[in-house]
């Protein structure tokens, strides 16, 4: 997985979901329920990628990109983000935060850029 997503043109959307992990909690689920969520996110129509950076103080963020506010609802339903979700409001976060932002202008110059330029 890269660590920068390719994300098209604005505008589109991003899921920022800041964490601190419990501390007196096994994490082995939890990591592996994370692992499985960004499997089935790209599945969904409308998900254009992950950022995700943890601290080895337990905190945490993840960029989510999105095509629509529609994709973002959709996987919001799906089953297992449901059950994912419970857990880590009962069990994994102490905090957490998420916030759905649209993207409306977006520079930089990520590897996959360069890549693109060298391949053409």
């Amino acid at each position: 997985m890269p660590f920068v997503a390719k994300t098209p043109k604005p505008p589109y959307y991003v899921v920022v979901f800041t964490s601190l992990n419990a501390a007196d909690v096994d994490h082995t689920e939890h990591v592996a329920t994370s692992e499985r969520l960004v499997k089935i996110a790209e599945t969904h129509a409308g998900y254009l990628g992950i950022e995700p950076a943890r601290n080895g103080d337990g905190s945490g963020v993840s960029a989510i990109y999105w095509k629509d506010l529609e994709s973002i609802a959709a996987f919001a339903r799906d089953p297992e983000h449901i059950v994912a979700k419970r857990k880590g409001r009962e069990i994994w976060y102490p905090h957490y935060m998420i916030r759905i932002c649209k993207v409306e202008r977006d520079y930089g110059r990520p590897d996959w850029a360069r890549e693109e330029a060298a391949s053409s």
